[in-house]
């Protein structure tokens, strides 16, 4: 794997699978903070590692790009093993993003995003194009803000730097520790919300650690769910995670409202009764979840609602049809 080709700006974006192969931390006081864990991140995939405090989330997280060194077990990008390669030079090419930005306060925005492509020795009109376009595509104007410092911007836009800075070097895969928990709730769904536009754009290979389980359905393609030790309880899609539990302790982590939580990742379709005509009734599209079917029910008074689809009625989705399909796979596994 040429990583250093790989990460030219210009080439075509990439992404890289993760695979854990019994990967474990043990302190010298006999700690274990991760067991034997094992996972696999395809490439493009955004995964979210999520469970209770002391789980071995951020651990994890830093085992793979080497800033704490695992006691045994492998850890792949791409098919070959990071414990081979040297660590700082490894680092240069996964984008790493943390809770409290960590952007350099003497320096400016642009100068901040730069900072990878500094190191890997890049010319200063590449650098400074590359943080151009990138200021851009994570919503902040590079004629206002590139000249500015940290300081002077809002915690949300020190978070989207933060994230312009891991991608810099265009990194086949982007690792991110908590990194909207230190927003507003009404910043963080919005960033939450950017940053999904973002990554339908550079399609990079993302392992997520979070708290909020809300955050874990509404970013995640699998989630990840940890017990004491580093123990993977559950991998799985959003909508199986929370309509089909793993165990009691599963069922117990993600909530008694877990319901709510998959009507919003269920397809609007997965409940539609072909044939209709709109006839005055609220109307869904086609694209959207079971909760948006249920959300237009409740605003409307009504017991079902039309979805369309390029302006064309093409079914109904019913209360009762919701409730059905909800309650069809709703309890914990054995």
């Amino acid at each position: 794997m040429d990583a250093t080709a790989i990460n030219e700006p210009g080439r075509d974006r990439s992404a890289a699978s993760i695979t854990l192969e019994d990967v474990g931390k043990t302190y010298p006081d006999g700690t274990v903070a991760v067991g034997d864990f094992s996972l696999e991140v395809r490439a493009g995939e955004l995964a979210v590692l999520i469970g209770p405090s002391g789980c071995g989330k951020s651990t994890i997280l830093r085992m793979i790009n080497r800033l704490i060194e695992p006691t045994h077990g492998r850890i792949l990008i791409d098919g070959q093993n990071v414990l081979e390669r040297n660590p700082v030079e490894l680092r240069r090419h996964i984008g790493y993003v943390i809770q409290n930005v960590g952007l350099f306060p003497h320096q400016n925005i642009r100068t901040n995003v730069g900072t990878v492509p500094r190191m890997l020795g890049w010319d200063k009109a590449k650098i400074a194009a590359r943080s151009d376009e990138l200021l851009e595509l994570v919503g902040l104007d590079p004629a206002r803000y590139s000249k500015r410092y940290p300081h002077e911007l809002s915690g949300g836009q020190r978070q989207r730097v933060g994230v312009a800075r891991a991608l810099a070097a265009d990194p086949l895969v982007l690792l991110m520790d908590e990194p909207f928990s230190a927003v507003d709730p009404i910043a963080r769904g919005r960033l939450q919300e950017e940053f999904l536009k973002l990554q339908a754009t550079v399609r990079k290979t993302i392992v997520l650690v979070t708290h909020d389980i809300d955050e874990a359905v509404r970013l995640g393609d699998r989630i990840a769910v940890l017990g004491e030790g580093g123990t993977l309880r559950q991998y799985a899609p959003p909508a199986e995670l929370l309509s089909r539990p793993a165990s009691a302790a599963v069922a117990d982590f993600v909530g008694a409202d877990r319901g709510i939580r998959r009507l919003a990742v269920t397809p609007i379709r997965t409940a539609l009764q072909a044939g209709a005509t709109a006839d005055g009734k609220p109307t869904v599209d086609a694209g959207g979840t079971l909760y948006d079917a249920l959300a237009a029910m409740l605003a409307a008074d009504v017991s079902e609602v039309v979805v369309v689809e390029n302006g064309q009625a093409i079914g109904t989705v019913s209360r009762a049809g919701l409730f059905e399909e909800h309650s069809r796979e709703s309890r914990p596994a054995a």
